[in-house]
């Protein structure tokens, strides 16, 4: 690896490792720290319900402003977002007992940070596009282990200190990462522009109709994360039947998201000899079996091996479909595209938070995730038609993007 390579690589590293830390603040521990300021459970649902709904709606209109290819960049979106996420975590440390304000504030900053994650990917790809040659794979699988290693130490913090180390740890991270953005900056090389031929698909129904078998696809990741976040959401009622206590939940958490590592530090060499057809529909089945083992667990140690298939599931997932995107999109609406990615994540927690709660009420853990399964074979399907339509088209996992007529 050279020493170019290194540079930049490890400052696209921090990049992903202080997102995740904060990650970890504003998304892991939101519900501990909402109920320190006096929210209810049901007004924890609305804020984050809020807050995601939000996101999906942005997401796609960020993007597409980036993708007009004029001042709007992602490096400068990025700074921005992190700017706004430093000042909210600054109000929500000073403001005490006024509820309407952490609302409106916790709600923004939690849907600025979805928006900004599928920037940081497409960022990826413009810098890579100029010679910035980084190793993407293990940049994101560090930026999982800055989420495991952060969320682990947090939660002991948080009992030593009380709730406002979260955004005492948010501000430093954020500060860090905003002095690296500023100086994370392209080299002046000329890439040659959009010719005439190629155009922006703002508009969804526009991008639907030139992009149908990713669309679909997209459709699938919904269902896929309608079980991965109903597991992570409601963990704690999972694993209590079994004699699992927060200590274990801490511990399955851990586990999941320290295990992407390795995979996505590996993906860049296994998608030499695996295509991305594969992989993704290797992704999707790995999704499958980690709910089936969730569900079937008699005990703890079944759960910490379901948690394990995180390695197979989103590790794989999350970096070969932004790859996927690369590949599918044509040039002017790759940042939509994995904004998109990003909005089944998104969606997928906002069907599993509006459905889930209401079945564990009705039928308890082993219902809801009798229907997580069920919802995540029917998104294997789903996924399985729009990839084979997506080869049909192309023939390859090559750098082809599908028609733009």
């Amino acid at each position: 690896m050279s020493g170019g390579k290194k540079f930049w690589t490890l400052r696209y590293i921090i990049i992903n490792a202080t997102y995740f830390a904060v990650y970890s603040g504003i998304h892991a521990y939101a519900s501990v720290f909402l109920l320190e300021k006096g929210f209810s459970n049901t007004l924890i649902g609305i804020t984050l319900a809020l807050a995601n709904i939000l996101s999906v709606i942005f997401q796609p209109l960020v993007a597409g402003l980036i993708d007009k290819q004029g001042k709007l960049t992602n490096r400068n979106v990025s700074m921005a977002s992190t700017a706004l996420l430093l000042i909210g975590s600054v109000l929500l440390l000073i403001i005490k007992n006024d509820i309407v304000m952490i609302f409106i504030i916790f709600a923004l900053i939690y849907m600025v940070q979805m928006v900004y994650q599928p920037i940081i990917t497409a960022m990826y790809f413009e810098y890579e596009a100029a010679g910035c040659h980084i190793y993407y794979g293990l940049a994101r699988g560090l930026g999982s282990a800055g989420f495991a290693v952060t969320s682990f130490f947090t939660g002991r913090a948080i009992g030593k200190f009380g709730v406002s180390i979260l955004m005492i740890l948010d501000i430093i991270f954020l500060t860090v990462a905003l002095i690296i953005l500023y100086f994370f900056k392209k080299p002046d090389v000329k890439i040659p522009a959009p010719s005439s031929k190629e155009v922006a698909h703002n508009n969804l129904f526009s991008f639907i109709k030139t992009y149908p078998s990713f669309m679909l696809f997209v459709l699938g990741a919904v269902c896929f994360f309608f079980a991965h976040n109903a597991i992570n959401d409601y963990m704690i009622q999972i694993i209590s039947p079994l004699g699992g206590t927060e200590a274990s939940m801490g511990t399955a958490v851990f586990v999941a998201a320290l295990l992407e590592l390795p995979t996505m530090a590996l993906i860049d060499k296994i998608m030499k000899k695996v295509s991305c057809r594969n992989l993704l529909l290797f992704a999707g089945a790995a999704f499958l079996i980690k709910t089936l083992l969730m569900f079937i667990a008699p005990n703890m140690v079944l759960v910490y091996i379901s948690q394990a298939m995180q390695m197979f599931a989103y590790a794989v997932f999350i970096p070969v479909s932004a790859y996927f995107v690369n590949q599918t999109m044509a040039r002017l609406d790759q940042v939509k595209g994995q904004a998109y990615i990003n909005c089944s994540i998104t969606l997928g927690g906002v069907f599993s938070s509006l459905v889930c709660g209401r079945l564990l009420d009705i039928r308890g853990p082993r219902f809801m995730l009798t229907v997580s399964l069920v919802v995540t074979a029917i998104g294997l399907v789903i996924a399985f038609i729009a990839l084979k339509l997506w080869r049909e088209k192309s023939n390859s996992c090559g750098n082809i993007a599908e028609s733009n007529s």
